[in-house]
């Protein structure tokens, strides 16, 4: 299973990669990583097909233990999917950029 870092997160994120975010949704209003997509791993299941198609898929949750396990569970169905080490909580406390709310 790979996991990447903040910095690499940061360069997907200005490439324009699909970032998911599987945090229920009551988290995802208190705080998320600008430009991610929400689909709550109690949902992802049924969601998966809207996972986009490209090169890599980051996934991320709070601190990286449910991202491993979604980004596994992708892997296994043929996706390059990485989960992103330390999640949103450690994106918001390095000092990057955060949004909240609906």
């Amino acid at each position: 299973m790979r996991e990447v870092d903040l910095a690499a997160l940061e360069t997907a994120l200005a490439d324009g990669a699909p970032v998911i975010d599987v945090r229920e949704r009551d988290e995802f209003v208190q705080v998320r990583v600008p430009g991610v997509t929400l689909i709550p791993m109690s949902e992802f299941v049924a969601r998966v097909e809207e996972i986009p198609s490209a090169d890599t898929v980051y996934v991320i949750c709070a601190v990286g233990g449910r991202s491993l396990q979604v980004a596994d569970y992708l892997s296994g169905r043929g996706v390059n999917a990485v989960s992103v080490a330390g999640g949103t909580d450690a994106w918001q406390r390095s000092g990057r950029p955060v949004e909240s709310g609906a």
